[in-house]
């Protein structure tokens, strides 16, 4: 496929009557998961350029308005903060409000079924918008875009859908809006070939205390489970100088804590010409004046000495690392795709806690994988309580349509699934319990993020171990500072406090 047949976009030039074979739309554009193919692709072929705004696009917005729904991972949001920073470029206004709407974009995730079931449902839900104002721009964006199976669906059943795009193209929303305006025909530009390395895209991020800094596209794992590689691509790097130029910014502007975006992070910089690693990148942000550093998500293949070391060294990165395991059974771990054991996690585990010893671990657990056992499942329970995680984000497998584990056989009943989960949760919701317990008492440094979701006299942030914390304070003036807070009430999953001071980096203001 040559460079101008990647850039092709498919244009479904009908609207009520379309036909039923919609695959020559995809022709050069799109082509269902391969995963023979996905797993030899390279790497030479990225380009990093810089965004631009076409004069022709500018105030392309007034009078407008846009809105973004956003679903799944921390990825997505960070999405959704460069589609917001574009849609304000060309001058639309944002509204939290879907029916005062002139664009409505819903930023999709394809990790598990049911998430890919509230997009549908959302879809018809705006079917009366439509009806009601014809004019409406209603576009479908993300993962869920990247899937055939999902842009044949939106184009069979929901006419009322005009844009769809995916992953790889978001900085091409200035075009696909100009077509959509141009065109009564639906808009269709989904890539099946990673995009480039666009830098300097514009943002508005949500709020000025916590930003988002992606580092790293796509994923090379190959997971059998994940739709991530196929929805994501493979991995690319940005450049470290890039890099630390946008988190000198946030520093400059007085932003407290960062995290580090990628499918897989700590793979950053594998695929560049240089000799340079995530471990090299937190140290150099590690002299870069902001308090708090985090990065997520990390898989156990490519936790490297050297990043345990900078983690160690670096006084602004956070004692707390989430490491998913998903299993605790060597067999499934293998059948997963997962490419370590449960030996050689545990030893990952007490590397890291020989360098840092108070470091909080928390994890991702999948149960019911096809054909998993009562015995296999029993592993993963006793992995949980031999690494003590404080924490567990935990699901029932679903099967993704182009994995190869939807094509395995699977003889756990849904009971047994369910029943596994709860079995889990109880563990979880104990040992997490037991973990918060230990702070009060204590007095921390919370970073307050606002008032929390019940109450607006409540103030709420996260320790350096991202523990929640809700707390009293004279007034909001401790909106966006680390502050300090004893710790007087330990509940299941958060605790209870009241402010003493403010720390204002290496002085405290009383």
């Amino acid at each position: 496929m040559n460079e101008e047949q990647r850039r092709a976009h498919s244009k479904v030039n009908t609207s009520k009557k379309e036909e039923k074979d919609y695959s020559k739309y995809f022709d050069n554009v799109y082509q269902p998961p391969n995963l023979k193919d996905a797993k030899v692709r390279g790497k030479s072929d990225v380009v990093h350029s810089d965004f631009n705004i076409d004069e022709k696009f500018k105030g392309m917005g007034k009078g407008r308005k846009f809105y973004i729904k956003t679903y799944g991972c921390q990825m997505n949001i960070h999405d959704t903060e460069i589609m917001a920073g574009i849609f304000t470029a060309l001058d639309y206004a944002h509204t939290t409000d879907v029916n005062d709407a002139d664009v409505i974009l819903l930023n999709t995730c394809a990790i598990r079924e049911n998430a890919e079931n509230k997009v549908f449902g959302e879809i018809g839900n705006l079917k009366h918008l439509k009806l009601e104002r014809p004019d409406v721009l209603i576009g479908v964006c993300g993962c869920m875009a990247q899937e055939e199976s999902v842009v044949n669906k939106i184009l069979e059943s929901y006419q009322n859908v005009d844009m769809i795009f995916g992953t790889h193209n978001i900085h091409r929303l200035p075009n696909i809006l100009d077509e959509a305006y141009m065109s009564n025909a639906k808009v269709i530009e989904v890539w099946s070939k990673e995009g480039d390395v666009i830098e300097n895209l514009p943002k508005v991020r949500d709020g000025a205390t916590k930003a988002w800094v992606n580092i790293i596209y796509g994923c090379d794992k190959f997971c059998t489970y994940c739709i991530v590689p196929f929805t994501r691509g493979k991995e690319r790097s940005r450049m470290p100088e890039e890099i630390l130029s946008e988190v000198k910014e946030l520093a400059a502007n007085g932003y407290q804590e960062i995290c580090l975006l990628g499918q897989n992070v700590n793979a950053y910089g594998k695929d560049l010409d240089i000799d340079y690693d995530l471990g090299d990148l937190m140290r150099d942000i590690s002299k870069i004046d902001i308090p708090r550093v985090r990065f997520t998500t990390s898989h156990p293949w490519d936790f490297s000495d050297s990043l345990i070391d900078a983690l160690a060294e670096g006084e602004n990165m956070m004692p707390h690392i989430h490491l998913p395991v998903q299993s605790g059974n060597d067999q499934v771990l293998k059948i997963m795709g997962r490419k370590y054991t449960r030996e050689s996690y545990l030893e990952l585990v007490k590397k890291i806690r020989e360098r840092m010893p108070d470091v909080a671990l928390t994890t991702d657990i999948i149960v019911g994988y096809p054909n998993e056992t009562e015995e296999q499942f029993l592993d993963t329970i006793s992995l949980y309580e031999e690494v003590g995680f404080e924490h567990a984000y935990t699901y029932i497998y679903s099967p993704r349509e182009g994995t190869p584990a939807a094509k395995m056989k699977d003889n756990v009943s849904d009971e047994v699934k369910r029943d596994r989960l709860q079995r889990l949760n109880r563990v979880v919701t104990h040992n997490t319990a037991h973990a918060l317990s230990k702070f009060v008492g204590e007095t921390v440094e919370v970073l307050c993020e606002g008032t929390s979701k019940k109450r607006d006299d409540i103030y709420a942030g996260y320790t350096d171990k991202q523990k929640l914390v809700n707390f009293t304070a004279p007034d909001d003036s401790v909106i966006g500072k680390i502050v300090k807070v004893k710790i007087n009430h330990a509940r299941n999953y958060s605790l209870d406090g009241e402010f003493i001071e403010v720390v204002n980096k290496n002085k405290v203001e009383i």
